[in-house]
Parts: C-alpha cells; sequence; structure tokens
C-alpha cells in the first residue's frame, strides 16, 4: 500500500479576461500536490490511501467524492468545519503556473497525528505545502521520521509561503537520511541550492537518497542515482493546456511503478538499473503528458497509457 500525506485544495481557475480590468469567470477544479498525486496512484490502479484532513463544507465534500471515485482508499482521511484551502493559478511570462494561496486556518493544516501508521503501508510520499505550514507539518515531518519502509518526498516549494529560506533548507537537508526517493522539478532545485543544482543534487544522494528525479518541463526527466547512473527522458509531443498538476503525475506514476516492481525500501531501489529506470521515467512522462493537454489537474487512467506506445 501507498500512503499519500499532505494538502487538499480547489485551484480557482481564472478564464481568460473579456474586457481590460475586468476579471474573467473562476472555474473552481480539485487540486493540491499530494491528492493530485493520490489521484494519479489510484487512476492508475495502483493501491493508494490518503491522508489529509478534508472540510465538511462543499468543496470538502466533493473533493472527497473524487478520491473515491479514482480508486482511492479515504479510511485515513479526517474531517472537520474548517474551510477548504483555496488557490488561484495564473499563467506566467515563461508560460509556467504561479499561484497565490488562501490557506489561514483551513482544514488541511489542522490534520492530527494519526498514530501507528497501518502494517500495510510500504511506501510513504509526502510533500508540497503541508511540510511548510503548521501545525501539520511537524505531523508530517514526524510520519517521515516514523516510517521504516521507502520515503518519496517531492518539495514542490513554494517561496512566497516560506518566511525563513535558510531555516527552510536546513530542515530539508535534516530530511534526506529519511527519504529514498527525491522528486522535484529543476526550479525547486536551484531554489533549495541557492544556485547551481547538479553539485546540490550530488550532495543530496551522499545524505540518504538512492535516487533524485529531477522534472525539467519541455527538456524532459532525469533521474540522477546513489551508484553514479544518470538517465535522461524527452518529453512527450502534446498540446499543452496549462501544466497545472503535471509534476504531480509524474510523482504519482513514480509510485505507481515503485509498487509494481516491488520497491518498497531505499536499498532496493539502489539497484534499479538504467533500463528499468528509463522505463519509469518514460512511463512518467507520457502520464504527464496526457495532464497538461488538459484542463487543471486531471491525472490519466491506465486505460488511457494502455495503447501508448
Amino acid at each position: 500500500m501507498i500512503l499519500v500525506g499532505g494538502e487538499n485544495l480547489v485551484d480557482l481557475v481564472p478564464a481568460p479576461q473579456v474586457r481590460p480590468g475586468e476579471l474573467g469567470a473562476l472555474l473552481p477544479l480539485p487540486g493540491g500536490g499530494p491528492y493530485n498525486v493520490a489521484i494519479t496512484v489510484g487512476r492508475l490502479t495502483g493501491p493508494v490511501r490518503f491522508l489529509s484532513k478534508l472540510s465538511t463544507d462543499a468543496f470538502g465534500e466533493a473533493l472527497l467524492q473524487r478520491l473515491q471515485m479514482s480508486g482511492v482508499d479515504t479510511s485515513m482521511v479526517q474531517r472537520g468545519p474548517e474551510p477548504t484551502t483555496l488557490a488561484v493559478p495564473g499563467i506566467g511570462p515563461d508560460g509556467a503556473t504561479r499561484y497565490s494561496f488562501y490557506c489561514e486556518g483551513t482544514a488541511d493544516r489542522e490534520v492530527r497525528h494519526p498514530g501507528p501508521l497501518p502494517d500495510d503501508v510500504q511506501i510513504l510520499s509526502l510533500g508540497t505545502n503541508s511540510l511548510v505550514l503548521e501545525p501539520g507539518a511537524s505531523v508530517y515531518e514526524r510520519l517521515l521520521r516514523e516510517h521504516t519502509g521507502l520515503s518519496v518526498l517531492d518539495p514542490n516549494i513554494r517561496p512566497f509561503l516560506i518566511a525563513d529560506p535558510d531555516a527552510y533548507r536546513t530542515r530539508f537537508a535534516s530530511w534526506l537520511p529519511d527519504i529514498g526517493l527525491l522528486k522535484l522539478s529543476i526550479e525547486d532545485a536551484v531554489w533549495l541550492a541557492d544556485g547551481d543544482p547538479l553539485p546540490a543534487v550530488k550532495a543530496w544522494l551522499s545524505q540518504g537518497p538512492a535516487a533524485v528525479v529531477l522534472t525539467r518541463g519541455a527538456d524532459g526527466i532525469a533521474v540522477f542515482t546513489a551508484s553514479g547512473a544518470d538517465v535522461m527522458v524527452p518529453t512527450p509531443p502534446a498540446t499543452v493546456i496549462d501544466t497545472i498538476g503535471a509534476g504531480d503525475t509524474v510523482h504519482g506514476a513514480l509510485l505507481y511503478w515503485l509498487h509494481n516492481s516491488g520497491l518498497d525500501t531505499t536499498e532496493a531501489l539502489r539497484g534499479v538499473d538504467v533500463d528499468e529506470w528509463r522505463n519509469a521515467l518514460d512511463f512518467a512522462a507520457r502520464a504527464a503528458a496526457v495532464t497538461v493537454s488538459r484542463a487543471g489537474a486531471e491525472p490519466p487512467y491506465a486505460a488511457e497509457l494502455a495503447g501508448q506506445p
């Protein structure tokens, strides 16, 4: 079983501006990095459970229903009257998605420690805002320390939510001995390294992870391993509507691959060869290509990838 922990939210996606000075309608779409990751694994038919706190408001009800419809086990989902976190994405001049978050006093920040994890949890996946915003951040960090199987982390950095960058970088470094697979974007790597990311990737590998997967947008996906093997795959052709959820889809597809390959410890991951990594990255890239061809975070179902080369 894969346990994904972290935030859930609603993306309020603006319609194109009708006239200067007027705002387009907002389309509410389910989202949140870990939430999207869990949805991806469920749609790919992987065994996945979601740990978070969902609001009992209308948004929370819709978020819960979507998890269940996507095949995600919701037995560890907590509920509460606090409102759902809201995010407003926008497309910057470089084509990348940027967000404004409305997250004060929201439900997902108030997640409680669930106690000992069920025995069937082999892979733990964490990341994004849930490791920044307290009090939930300390809950997830404690789970990372406690879990004895494979832990996968995607920091998914939102700089404007991090009040003290140096303190966060120190905290991030303290997680590395407990992480088996680190997945991050090139932008995350540059921010965490505070400069050239490649020397930093090598340093991170020496501190615990068996591999670091780096998403590079239109330039494809790369993996760097502790054994010194590096693999890169290109981005498949796609008609891009937006990039919301693309990195989360890569993360979820990799979790699915890990489980299907029986890779549930860091040591097992160290034994993966170049050809296996190339197949894994290619699968993840094809899954993300489907997501970017749709509005919002809409990861593919297994049947949509089955017929692809």
